[in-house]
């Protein structure tokens, strides 16, 4: 599944004609319904006919989803789309999947490479091939390596202030 990109994942059934909500990964996230039909892991085809915002995700009719027992039994199905169909990223932009493999540095050190992007809810993360996470909100460039600019002693253990001495 290497050349194909998260775009978004069903999260469940609305209602009971068959719609879905859809919990979308783009950084437009209404454009997850502009590239054509997507796809799942296992290679069916999810074409969106209609999809409508609503709170903190979308709202989605589906062709060939026409009752909720359908719809129900998508929920949890992640929306693919081949690497090659989208479009080329603009300068200064990258796209997350892109940077999997690469090294990432800090102050000109290498921290590891880039093993996965997570998304716990919270916000992308890079996951490092030595299990450490790092927002992607900290990337400063992308090119042949990810340099981040991380807080002070970022990797450093928390430690809890006892304030009742």
């Amino acid at each position: 599944m290497s050349n194909l990109i998260l775009l978004g994942r069903i999260t469940g059934a609305h209602g009971i004609r068959g719609a879905v909500k859809i919990k979308s990964f783009t950084s437009d996230a209404k454009a997850i319904a502009s590239y054509g039909p997507l796809q799942t892991g296992d290679g069916r085809v999810i074409d969106i006919l209609r999809i409508k915002p609503a709170k903190d995700e979308f709202i989605a009719d589906l062709k060939d989803v026409k009752d909720r027992n359908a719809a129900e039994a998508l929920s949890g199905t992640d929306l693919f789309i081949a690497r090659e169909k989208l479009p080329p990223a603009q300068p200064g932009e990258f796209y997350l999947h892109d940077l999997i493999g690469k090294d990432v540095l800090a102050d000109g050190a290498a921290l590891g490479k880039v093993a996965s992007i997570e998304n716990y809810g919270a916000g992308d993360l890079m996951e490092l091939d030595n299990g450490e996470l790092i927002p992607v909100s900290f990337i400063t460039r992308a090119a042949d390596a990810v340099t981040v600019d991380l807080p002070p002693a970022y990797f450093e253990p928390a430690t809890r202030e006892d304030q009742h001495h």
